[in-house]
């Protein structure tokens, strides 16, 4: 892209409809359809999952219920981290019930078959929990969106700030399915990129219970460092696992490469203290994230976790766009959302690019050690600020087929 930016803004179980006013003639059926795919039941539960619908919900009730006359209608279903369950779903949805626009989308693999359907049908996805930098990069479409974070994101903030401070040699356990090996060769290029070393690689079962030989082979190596490229239950897992084995006292850093304010409950911070890594948006931020976080919690009965406040913010900017030229059609609503900037409690001036990238600031966060709290929910410091424009891969790097230079 070059230095002009093209800018963009941007439920409940089984169906909820929430009642709109008059009907709108370009707007299909007279009603805005929505589905909700996510990890309900699996390694996901938690930072996404069914409290994901509240952030939804949320969205809609900040736009009055309705957009352009039109009643919302949400649809959700548990794709169990299956590409084969979650297509049948996202088929069934487009054949059945006409659904407009599909959000959530967790497991990299669910999201990649996924948007292959919502490509062929001309429907809208708004890719949340998903980390895959290739979903923008080599999977790129002109119909789906990634808004929250990405492999390259996450390991540019997160390995480049470790490896700058001296810790040279890595060893990376990896998730064995395609968003583990997304975060495997983004952590790579990083660390090679910035003078370090990758001494060694393993890749376990997604999900996993048992870290213990990993582990142990990550410990024989003698890196400097253990990156985690996993998240969910297998990040909490293979860390509470370091900590029987004394890794960190030993002396070797583990780096999460992608964590959760829930995972970090979880671990304890008696466990986690210290740990940096690169998060895409803190309840914490602001006066702004907080009054919205509040609102969350007084709903759920915790705090939201960065893809719950990533979903509240798609979701309303694709109400809002819809709203603005009352169609619901997917390629006018995408220009309409490319064309806005994003200025809500997820993102300031963020935009979006040709290549369907939500761009906008991402930070370095640290652990905050029991002494530091101040109550349960004051789990991060800020060590960084990683502005837009250095968070994401350059267009100049990027092989989506939507870009005039990518290749």
């Amino acid at each position: 892209m070059t230095t002009t930016r093209r800018f963009a803004l941007g439920v409940l179980a089984t169906s909820i409809m929430l009642v709109g006013q008059t009907s709108h003639a370009e707007i299909t059926d007279n009603e805005i359809r929505i589905g909700y795919l996510a990890d309900m039941t699996g390694p996901y539960r938690d930072p996404i999952g069914p409290q994901g619908l509240d952030a939804i919900q949320m969205a809609i009730e900040d736009v009055g219920g309705s957009v352009a006359g039109a009643d919302i209608v949400v649809f959700s279903a548990d794709d169990r981290n299956s590409p084969d369950v979650g297509s049948s779903i996202v088929r069934e949805w487009i054949d059945e019930r006409n659904v407009d626009m599909v959000t959530g989308l967790v497991a990299s693999s669910v999201t990649l078959a996924a948007v292959r359907l919502l490509e062929e049908e001309n429907r809208l996805g708004l890719v949340n929990g998903a980390v895959s930098s290739g979903v923008t990069n080599e999977s790129c479409s002109p119909n789906h969106i990634h808004w929250v974070y990405d492999t390259w994101a996450m390991s540019n903030g997160t390995a480049k700030a470790i490896t700058q401070e001296g810790h040279q040699n890595w060893y990376l356990l990896s998730a064995d399915y395609s968003f583990g090996h997304a975060l495997e060769g983004d952590v790579e290029r990083v660390v090679l990129e910035n003078g370090g070393s990758i001494v060694g690689k393993a890749r376990h079962p997604f999900p996993s219970n048992d870290f213990s030989s990993f582990l142990l082979q990550a410990q024989a190596s003698g890196a400097d460092v253990i990156a985690l490229n996993n998240a969910g239950s297998d990040t909490i897992n293979a860390i509470t696992t370091a900590g029987e084995f004394g890794i960190t006292q030993a002396g070797q850093v583990l780096a999460g490469m992608v964590l959760f304010s829930t995972d970090v409950r979880s671990i304890g911070l008696d466990a986690a203290q210290g740990l940096q890594f690169t998060k895409a948006w803190y309840y914490d931020l602001n006066d702004e994230t907080r009054a919205w976080a509040e609102r969350f919690r007084e709903r759920t009965g915790s705090m939201p976790t960065m893809v719950h406040a990533g979903l509240y913010s798609s979701t309303l900017h694709y109400l809002q766009a819809v709203d603005a030229i009352g169609t619901d059609e997917a390629q006018a609503v995408r220009q309409q959302m490319a064309d806005t900037p994003i200025d809500d409690i997820f993102a300031t001036c963020g935009y979006i690019r040709e290549d369907g990238r939500m761009v906008h600031d991402m930070y370095l966060v640290e652990v905050k050690t029991p002494e530091e709290s101040q109550n349960e929910d004051d789990l991060f410091r800020v060590v960084r600020t990683i502005p837009a424009e250095e968070a994401f891969r350059p267009l100049s790097d990027s092989k989506c087929h939507l870009v005039a230079n990518g290749t």
